[in-house]
């Protein structure tokens, strides 16, 4: 732009200086005052625009800082929790004014998020999500009581231990009564000791155990650890489906509350 005016200010000079010759160092002059003018006015915009950029940033930063907190967010079936983390995470820096080519380059920089307890990709629910400082609450969620409803199958086992999985063993279950089911459910009632199944995210050597699972290599159980449930009841029973209402501590796993059951009912 400044170069365009310095020629337009020269042109219309030469014009003056045909008519009157001792303008001329007055014409040079100017149009050398001009052109530094034009220079000075596209600094002071380059200027402008740099004090507009960093007032951007330091805007983006106060609406990223402000995202805090503790929150219930329902988590359908089919996404994972990590999935659901991510998905969660993209829409509030693309609501907080960050450019997704920024958010792929500094999202780990940019806004912390966790999860106080994983739900399968199977399940629905309640996932309690940790925000910016929220996410130095999530431990005391983890150690609190949770209460689920879970639907079991008799008669049929899987290798995930739920109905995602592929079909292991079958066995029948016509004998199998509601009051067999009530009486097995006063021995997972309490301190027990579960095994955790072998589809589950957590680790050996730094992988997940579902991964190497999935990749068909030989994972060996983790061993029972402890683990506390505060109530269990059985609300229907519908062979082959029974349902369960449980309240229990962090660390247990539905999964293999269910293939216990079965197992302890001899119909898997």
């Amino acid at each position: 732009m400044a170069a365009a005016e310095a020629a337009v200010v020269s042109s219309s000079l030469e014009t003056d200086t045909a008519r009157v010759p001792e303008t001329a160092g007055t014409a040079a002059a100017t149009a050398a005052t001009s052109s530094a003018t034009a220079a000075a006015a596209a600094v002071a915009a380059a200027a402008r625009t740099g004090s507009e950029a960093t007032a951007s940033k330091a805007a983006l930063a106060t609406k990223l800082l402000s995202l805090s907190g503790v929150f219930a967010v329902h988590k359908p079936k089919g996404p994972t929790s990590a999935e659901l983390l991510n998905r969660l995470k993209e829409k509030l820096l693309a609501e907080a004014g960050m450019p997704s080519p920024e958010w792929a380059k500094r999202k780990k920089q940019t806004l912390k998020i966790g999860h106080g307890g994983t739900l399968d990709s199977a399940a629905r629910g309640v996932l309690v999500v940790g925000i910016g400082r929220g996410t130095k609450m999530l431990t005391s969620m983890l150690s609190g009581s949770k209460r689920y409803t879970a639907i079991g199958e008799l008669g049929k086992a899987t290798d995930t231990l739920d109905s995602t999985g592929k079909v292991t063993e079958e066995k029948p279950y016509d004998k199998i009564t509601q009051e067999d089911i009530e009486g097995i459910l006063q021995k997972f009632t309490g301190n027990i000791m579960q095994v955790p199944p072998l589809y589950s995210a957590l680790k050996k050597d730094g992988q997940r155990l579902s991964t190497l699972m999935k990749r068909g290599e030989i994972v060996e159980a983790k061993p029972a650890r402890p683990v506390t449930v505060y109530s269990l009841s059985l609300q229907k029973f519908q062979p082959p489906f029974f349902t369960l209402d449980v309240e229990c501590g962090g660390g247990f796993y539905i999964r293999s509350l269910v293939s216990d059951i079965g197992k302890a009912s001899k119909a898997l």
